[in-house]
């Protein structure tokens, strides 16, 4: 089913966006060598949504692609969440919807029965980051079993002495992805044993980009979301290191591609089977990836290596 389990993470483009003449000749070369015509042979509309997390390398992938010759191809890259990607997804909506875990059971059932087949890419490895106001002093390293007590349903923890009694009585506000998104789902799964299975008075978002402002504003917060956007916004948050039984590691690149990074997990695009036979579908998703090892890492993720590329694209033809 997926390539081996290798890592990527999104990156800096100045927000997602890359410019300059030299590597946009460089990029038209490689489209060029993936069968589409630089001159504008191409044209039509590609719908991406879902995971917030995986957006920054679709939405760098579609600006790179028109960079390079697809100008008459719009490529529309939303944000849903990957359980409301999923839902467009299978209702025929979009071509590729972007996701932070694996497609389930239910939402594979709904694809069949619209005729659609879902064919699954790992793109790289991502590491759930949990951070907190730069002003905070006090934490260093939190285990999973703490976080299990503060974020399980029912959870009566509000108060950062409360999880330890060395650390201030001050109000402990929490941030989160919302319920739609798949990385509230590998959360609660890996966290509190359960998918789903959350306390819900805590500020939930599916913009990441809003929990990096909650957190950031708030000098007795707690929240949690994507690697990539706390690299992209490191002057305004503080990453702690997690203690899943063997020490305490702190998210780095080194440690989500090695696997000691107790948070590290996949990330997917999925692409529907039939959109594949449209010349301009077929055509990003080789540059895709082409690009995909070289350009992955400026969007702030962990790609992989490029001989998984190579095996992707000839799986998928």
């Amino acid at each position: 089913m997926s390539p081996p389990d290798r890592l990527l993470r999104p990156g800096r483009f100045g927000r997602f966006g890359r410019s300059g003449a030299g590597w946009a000749t460089l990029a038209a070369l490689a489209l060029a060598g993936c069968g589409a015509d630089p001159d504008g042979g191409l044209s039509g509309l590609i719908e991406v949504d879902g995971s917030s997390t995986v957006f920054p390398i679709s939405q760098a992938m579609a600006e790179e692609f028109q960079i390079a010759g697809g100008r008459a191809v719009r490529v529309s890259v939303g944000v849903s969440g990957t359980g409301g990607g999923f839902q467009r997804f299978c209702n025929g909506e979009t071509d590729i919807t972007n996701a932070s875990r694996q497609i389930d059971e239910a939402e594979a059932a709904s694809c069949r029965a619209e005729g659609i087949e879902p064919v699954e890419v790992q793109i790289a490895r991502d590491g759930l980051t949990l951070v907190v106001h730069p002003s905070n002093d006090w934490v260093a390293c939190v285990s999973v079993a703490e976080l299990r007590r503060l974020w399980a349903p029912g959870s009566e923890v509000e108060r950062w002495s409360q999880l330890r009694p060395d650390w201030p009585d001050e109000e402990l506000k929490l941030y989160g992805p919302d319920t739609d998104s798949g990385t509230f789902d590998y959360f609660t799964a890996a966290v509190v044993g359960e998918e789903g299975a959350s306390r819900s008075d805590y500020t939930a978002s599916a913009d990441d980009n809003v929990l990096v402002g909650g957190v950031s504003g708030d000098p007795g917060a707690l929240g949690y979301f994507g690697y990539a956007y706390f690299e992209d916004n490191r002057e305004q948050l503080r990453a702690i290191e997690v203690d899943g039984g063997a020490g305490c590691v702190a998210p780095s690149r080194e440690t989500i591609l090695n696997g000691t990074y107790t948070l590290a997990r996949p990330m997917y695009i999925y692409i529907r089977r039939d959109a594949l036979d449209r010349p301009e579908v077929g055509a990003f998703v080789r540059f895709f990836l082409e690009r995909a090892a070289t350009l992955i890492p400026e969007t702030g993720y962990i790609p992989l290596e490029p001989e998984a590329y190579a095996e992707i694209r000839a799986r998928i033809g």
